[in-house]
């Protein structure tokens, strides 16, 4: 699987709206499976099933 890019859309209690960057598409994540950093308008990097903030 290629790594993609989200942004941190809205949080909503103990999930995280996040918008795939190139497509548009808006997926729900457990907050659990984000970096503790995680805030509304972050970019993370999802690779090898692993979210990061992008730098």
């Amino acid at each position: 699987m290629e790594p993609k890019t989200y942004m941190t859309k809205r949080i909503d209690g103990d999930y995280a709206h996040l918008v795939d960057t190139e497509t548009g598409e808006e997926i729900l994540m457990a907050r659990a499976l984000l970096p503790e950093e995680t805030d509304e308008g972050t970019v993370l990097r999802w690779e090898n099933f692993v979210y990061i903030v992008a730098e």
